[in-house]
């Protein structure tokens, strides 16, 4: 029997994704996976932006509104899930499309999960102060003799990934890339095509502001009250969501609302940057670039024709 083929859409928040996947998958009669580490708790549904009821109804939604807000969640159980969904929405025989911007979660179901050895302090003290002594680019340049493949792919001031690079070669005498390749090579899932949606940086932070301001007006300050007034408290993960947190600051006597807003704005803008430069390191990404009021279903047609392309 041949395997399903998989396609996944990725892209920074307020991109249009969530819009662009429906109209592609009515279009391919798919069921939709959501890769987002928010859209999973129940009550989190405003500032989550989750597809409406309506949506829903046109084309069934996967792994929304799973979790109660007091539990936590990773990218390990979301792996899982996502599997677990992938066999379910193949039972009926119907294509998948996995839409999400949590990089983390994607990453860990396209390319498996690596946990490697525990940390090894004695080791990292040691490299931290050769680092001191010699500088970090001296550290990128061990790590090019002993995994080059590695050290092309982490950037010379990604000082964290690089010493843990060298702690894993330190520990298993092995390249973390070696090691990476074998755990995707694990994976249980089929081979995706992965498509992404690239918007200019300034009509992106537009986009963001407008948003922000639409849900505020749709009632967020409201859920953000009813979700702070529960007896159970929030998870970690729940209690530091986008929008969220700010609010929550707000309701604690930290900042007034209009500060409130601000910072929702200026932190989503800067989440959205952290975003696309976890996505620029995905490899075989078909990019498409929204036109500025390029209806969803255009773009989806453009979605669908990399998808095509990139399994040719």
């Amino acid at each position: 029997m041949t395997a399903p083929v998989v396609r996944v859409l990725i892209g920074p928040t307020a991109s249009g994704k969530s819009a662009v996947a429906l109209a592609a998958a009515e279009r391919l009669g798919a069921e939709i996976i959501s890769a987002d580490s928010m859209k999973v708790y129940r009550g989190l549904d405003i500032g989550t932006a989750k597809p409406s009821a309506a949506e829903r109804r046109r084309v069934p939604h996967h792994l929304i509104d799973i979790l109660d807000p007091s539990e936590s969640y990773d990218a390990a159980r979301f792996a899982a899930d996502c599997d677990a969904a992938m066999r379910d929405i193949a039972s009926r025989g119907r294509p998948v499309v996995i839409e999400g911007g949590t990089a983390l979660y994607l990453k860990a179901w396209l390319d498996g999960l690596f946990e490697g050895p525990e940390r090894d302090d004695e080791i990292r003290r040691r490299l931290r102060a050769e680092a001191d002594e010699k500088g970090r680019a001296y550290l990128h340049r061990r790590l090019a003799g002993v995994d080059p493949e590695a050290a092309e792919r982490i950037h010379p001031n990604d000082y964290r990934r690089i010493e843990r690079a060298l702690e894993v070669h330190e520990i298993t005498g092995r390249p973390i890339s070696e090691l990476q390749r074998e755990a995707a090579a694990g994976r249980p899932g089929p081979g995706a095509r992965v498509a992404g949606l690239r918007v200019p940086r300034e009509r992106l932070y537009t986009r963001i502001d407008e948003r922000a301001d639409a849900m505020m007006a749709a009632g967020l300050l409201e859920e953000a009250k009813a979700l702070a007034a529960r007896e159970e408290p929030l998870s970690k993960e729940a209690a530091s969501a986008l929008g969220y947190a700010e609010l929550f600051a707000h309701l604690r006597g930290e900042h007034d609302l209009d500060e409130a807003v601000r910072l929702i704005k200026r932190n989503t803008r800067r989440f959205a940057r952290k975003q696309m430069t976890w996505f620029r390191r995905f490899e075989g990404v078909a990019w498409v670039e929204p036109a500025e009021g390029e209806a969803a279903e255009a773009v989806a047609g453009r979605v669908i024709a990399a998808w095509e392309g990139a399994g040719e």
